[in-house]
This record gives structure tokens, C-alpha cells and sequence, in this order.
């Protein structure tokens, strides 16, 4: 396994330099701000991405303030509570995109997000302050006690709220085989384990976030 000073130098080089490498590099966002985040926006984060999972991102970024007007603004509350003759309503709702287990992932993601907030304080704070070198942890969570956010949706959710993250993607995952951490796309708990290894490696090694270290990895392959 190279050294992350390695691949980043792999990185720089085909982005036009250190410089020019750097202001594409995005960091986290501090677990002081992150725990300030009010749990409907975690709903509605999580809601965004799996309507997007598989479908086109475009029409649902246009539909987006529908999205929050049929949910009312994805208040965890009622959103939990979300009974039959909603459920039906919104299955005929041309604001949103009309997925039936789409939309009951809804419910049972605010159910999910209670139950973090009567252990934390609110959901905002068990994400702001989960071991950042357990990652993979708090991605099993989201897909265990969660709907719909296995695979990287999870991941991609965490990563846009601003939580330092990596996500497995294509480029990234191209990366680790090139690196000897993986020798295909991982999907169990063992190869997670070993990409959550090498992360944490390179972290301690440069001092990076895991957010700047997996948009190096992507940017040494595309």
C-alpha cells in the first residue's frame, strides 16, 4: 500500500498540481456545528438521497421544495407518526416522486431518529460525535436501524451534511484495489474493515480528514 503522500502526489498531478488539487478537496464540517444541526434537516437529507438512489438526480432536486411541502418540512414528529390516510395522500402527491417504500422510509427513518435523540440528546449529536476512525459503524447503524440507506446512500447522505466520511465510490474503490487494500468493490463487514484500516492509516500519517483523504483517493483514478 502506498503512502497517502504517494497517491496524493498521483492526484496532483493529474489535477493540474498541488494547488489546483487542494481547492477540490472539501473538508468537514466541525462536530461542534454538526450537533447544532436541527433533526428534521437529517430527515431530509436522508430522504433526498434515497429518492435519488437510482433515479434522476435533476428531477428530484426540482422537485425538492414539494418534497418539503408534503412532508411539512420533514418535522420528525409527525413524520413518525405518519398513519395510512397520509401515506395514501402522498402516494397521489405530484409534488414528490411518488415511491410508495421510498416514501414509508420516510417514516421509519423518523422513527430512527427519535430513538438516537432519546440516547443522545438529539440525532444531530450521536452524528457529530461517533468515533470519526469508526466510520463503518455508524454507516452499519444508519443501514441497520434505518430504511433504504444501505449501499453508499447512507454514506453520500453523511457526506453532504458534512460529516467527515469516505464513500466507496467507483473511483475511490479503484484506488484501493490499485492499493492492495480490497481486490473488488467492498461489500462485507471484513473488507470494510480493512478500507477503514487503511483510511485511518493514512489519516495518522497526514494528518487529514477522512473526507480530504477519500476525494484524493477519487482524483488519483478520475
Amino acid at each position: 500500500m502506498r503512502s497517502f503522500a504517494e497517491i496524493y502526489d498521483i492526484a496532483a498531478e493529474r489535477k493540474g498540481g498541488p494547488e489546483a488539487l487542494e481547492k477540490l478537496l472539501g473538508k468537514p464540517t466541525p462536530a461542534a456545528e454538526l450537533a447544532q444541526i436541527p433533526d428534521d434537516r437529517w430527515l431530509s437529507r436522508f430522504t433526498e438521497m434515497i429518492f435519488k438512489s437510482g433515479f434522476n438526480w435533476k428531477v428530484v432536486e426540482a422537485k425538492w421544495p414539494g418534497f418539503e411541502e408534503a412532508f411539512h418540512g420533514f418535522d420528525v414528529g409527525p413524520c413518525a407518526m405518519m398513519d395510512d390516510e397520509w401515506l395514501d395522500a402522498l402516494l397521489q402527491d405530484t409534488r414528490i416522486v411518488r415511491n410508495g417504500a421510498k416514501i414509508q422510509s420516510v417514516r421509519d427513518n423518523a422513527v430512527m431518529l427519535q430513538d438516537l435523540a432519546a440516547k443522545y440528546g438529539t440525532a444531530a449529536k450521536c452524528f457529530a460525535e461517533w468515533p470519526r476512525g469508526d466510520f463503518i459503524g455508524l454507516v452499519e447503524l444508519l443501514k441497520t436501524r434505518g430504511s433504504r440507506l444501505g449501499g453508499n446512500t447512507g454514506a453520500y447522505a453523511l457526506r453532504f451534511m458534512g460529516v467527515d466520511s469516505f464513500i466507496p465510490s467507483r473511483d475511490v474503490t479503484a484506488r484501493l484495489v490499485a492499493e492492495g487494500v480490497v481486490d473488488k468493490a467492498p461489500t462485507s463487514k471484513g473488507a470494510m474493515k480493512k478500507v477503514q484500516a487503511a483510511f485511518n492509516e493514512w489519516s495518522a500519517e497526514s494528518g487529514r480528514s477522512l473526507t480530504e483523504i477519500s476525494r484524493v483517493l477519487a482524483m488519483s483514478i478520475g
